[in-house]
């Protein structure tokens, strides 16, 4: 057990469950997301802001109880790098629920189901990134999770190729200012990028786990 190898005390067992805390908080966010993505329900956008403070409240908790002892030294920079890593993700989600809200629907209409897509492969991703985490505190393999995370990116880097093929090829799609280009493009680039964010998470997890052996 991750907690016995390193004696863990009330601040390890503390950092642990808000690490815990903060991977859900992750997947509820991107719960939200596809809740947004599937019912074009507009108003759940706030959920992920909302979410999103939460985590970055979660952060600078296990930061500070981190640095108040817990955990050997050459430890505390590794679960603290993974946490900040995590954050990215957070910021992405942000973006997409703030873009989202200003969408041309009638250009999104062309690759909504392709979005839709993403979202659900971004949250089977945050689901296994909770396990993985889990593995980590009990020791286990964590080359399978690693693996099928990366599996999961690269069906998310085939549908954003798709999306950008669709935009430029549809005539429908084209765009009439500044700020409906830059709209749609923020929306997309965040959208694909909370998966890239999770797949260096789970490098970060693996890289720690080999520091324990």
């Amino acid at each position: 057990m991750f907690e016995k190898l390193f004696k863990a005390g009330k601040l390890e067992k503390k950092v642990l469950e808000q690490m815990d805390n903060y991977l859900n908080t992750l997947y509820l966010a991107v719960e939200c997301l596809n809740s947004v993505l599937t019912q074009d329900k507009g108003e759940e956008t706030y959920c992920i802001e909302s979410l999103e403070r939460e985590a970055d409240v979660l952060k600078r908790e296990i930061i500070s109880t981190v640095y108040e002892g817990a955990f050997l030294p050459y430890i505390r920079q590794g679960l603290c790098n993974f946490i900040e890593v995590v954050e990215k993700a957070f910021e992405f989600l942000k973006i997409c629920a703030f873009e989202y809200r200003y969408l041309n629907k009638e250009i999104y209409k062309h690759i909504k189901e392709d979005c839709i897509q993403v979202g659900k492969i971004t949250l089977e991703m945050s689901e296994i990134l909770k396990k993985a985490f889990e593995a980590l505190k009990e020791k286990d393999d964590l080359r399978e999770k690693a693996l099928a995370i990366r599996v999961c990116e690269k069906q998310i880097d085939e549908l954003k190729l798709e999306i950008t093929n669709k935009l430029r090829r549809c005539p429908e799609c084209a765009i009439t200012s500044f700020w409906e280009g830059k709209n749609i493009s923020e929306f997309v680039d965040a959208l694909v990028k909370i998966s890239d964010v999770i797949e260096d998470a789970s490098d970060y997890l693996y890289i720690l786990d080999l520091s324990l052996k």
